[in-house]
Formats: C-alpha cells, structure tokens, sequence
C-alpha cells in the first residue's frame, strides 16, 4: 500500500467518524478545503504577499479596514451571544460537559451552527494579516501572530467536526469577547491619529488575552486531572497544546513589548539625567570655589 493510499484512508476514516450534524455544512466534509486555505495563507503570508508589495507604496485601507473591524466587532459579539445561550450561559457544567453528539434540539443545532461559524471565522481572520502585508506594516507579522492565525484555523475544522459543542468550546465565548475588544481597537486606529487618545487601552487588551489562555488551561486542567468526562481525548490534548502554546508565545510579546521597553525607557531617563548632573559638575567652578 503506497503511502497516498494511507493518507487517503486514514481521511477517509477520520471524516467517517465526524459528527453528521456537522458534515453537512459547506468545507466540513472533507480537512482538504481547510488545508489547502491554511497553505495558501502561509503561502501569501511568508513569499507572495511580500514579493508583490516589495516595489509598491503601502495601500491607503483606512475605509476598508473600518467596516471590516465593525463587521468583526458585530460578528464576534454575536457569536459570543449564542455560545452562551446554547449552552454555557445556563446549561453547561464548568466541570465536565460532555458533547450531546444524538441530540436534534433547536439549542444543539445552534450550537453546532455557531461552531462552524466560529470554524468559517478562524478563515475571514487571516485578512488581518493580509491588511499589514498591503499596507507595509511587517513588523506586524510576527511568528506569534502567523501561528495563532493557522493554528486555530487548522485546530478548529476538528473542533467543529468533532466536538460542536461540550467542554471544548469553553474558550469560544471567552475568545470572542476577547475579539469584540481587540477589533474595536484595530477600528479606531484606523480612522486616524485624532481618535487614537481613545485606544489607550492596548496594554489592557494583551492583558484580557493572556487572561483568556489561563482561564482554558485552567479548565482544562482541572476536567482532565479531576474529572472523568467523555470527550475526544485528542481534542483534549489539541486544546491544551494549543492554549499552553499561545500563552508562552504572548507572554513573552507581552514582556518584550510592555515590561522591556518600560525598562529600556526607565534607563534612558535616567541616562540623561545622570549625564546632565555629570555635565554640571563638568562645567565652570562656581563662584566661590
């Protein structure tokens, strides 16, 4: 057996074992659409993205990137609205939430259909690096960005497929309520220098993220060591893996960003003002020495 007719079985077997409640939504019944959209975004990202824009001037987006980020403010809100009413708002147990695979009830059909949404979002999102590419800002493609994108848009096609609904999408809400603040931030500054005295927040938002990551291993942690709780161990993992990721990868943006430039700009002040008590003392005697 050649090693495409074992790639091929193997998806053939994973897609067999989906939730059919899922399948039947566009791009779920097979992981080749979600691969081949990942490996065009890396594509565009790390080599065609750079290589078009390497001889043009940035592209003015300011109208285009307001309406996208209020777009996104709106969606993310209401995805936020139905993955607490489906669920985690009055029905789910913090503790051990099992998936209710058989179950046809309107509020488990919506919390399938907002797990796909939320699947199909993971995608729309890689357009915020395509903005930073067009409008020349690379020092905004960092790995941590790149990686967080691709990772929970390959991470998700198995969450929606797998497991929509149950104590995997615990983060879900808590991420998108994340995104309705982070995506009003990216809003204002893009309607210009006069509006950003508002967004002195962005500290704040890193802070809310890294808030986020502590909260689902948290819970994680505490339904894998102490609980006995149906669910796809894999996913487990998957989840772990990728918050216990995400939270290394932001802590360490957070501390080179916030923490080292407050130091580095602590130093400085007191450079300059070490060197003008040196440039005193330096200077001509004063009288009556």
């Amino acid at each position: 057996m050649s090693l495409w007719t074992k790639v091929v079985n193997y998806h053939d077997e994973l897609v067999a074992d989906a939730d059919p409640r899922a399948v039947t939504y566009p791009f779920m019944d097979s992981l080749v659409p979600n691969t081949v959209s990942i490996v065009a975004y890396l594509f565009i990202v790390l080599y065609a993205g750079p290589r078009f824009m390497r001889d043009r001037k940035p592209f003015d987006l300011k109208y285009v990137m307001i309406l996208y980020n209020l777009f996104m403010v709106l969606f993310s809100a209401w995805m936020c609205y139905e993955f607490l009413v489906c669920g985690w708002l009055f029905d789910y147990s913090l503790t051990c939430q099992e998936v209710e695979f058989e179950s046809t009830s309107p509020k488990q059909l919506r919390m399938v259909r907002v797990c796909y949404l939320y699947f199909l979002s993971k995608h729309i999102e890689f357009l915020d690096t395509f903005f930073f590419i067009l409008r020349k800002k690379s020092n905004q493609v960092t790995f941590l960005h790149v990686f967080h994108h691709s990772g929970m848009a390959y991470g998700w096609w198995f969450g929606a497929n797998f497991s929509a609904g149950g104590l995997g999408t615990f983060h879900a809400p808590i991420n998108c309520l994340v995104h309705v603040m982070m995506y009003s931030y990216y809003g204002i500054a893009a309607m210009g220098p006069r509006f950003h005295k508002y967004i002195w927040w962005k500290k704040h938002l890193t802070s809310m993220q890294l808030i986020q990551f502590a909260l689902t291993i948290g819970h994680l942690g505490n339904v894998m060591l102490f609980h006995n709780c149906r669910y796809p161990i894999g996913l487990k993992y998957l989840v772990l893996l990728n918050g216990s990721t995400l939270a290394a990868l932001f802590v360490n943006f957070y501390r080179q960003t916030y923490i080292k430039k407050a130091q580095l700009k602590r130093d400085q002040q007191n450079g300059k003002a070490l060197s003008g008590t040196n440039g005193h003392a330096a200077g001509k005697p004063l009288k009556g020495d």
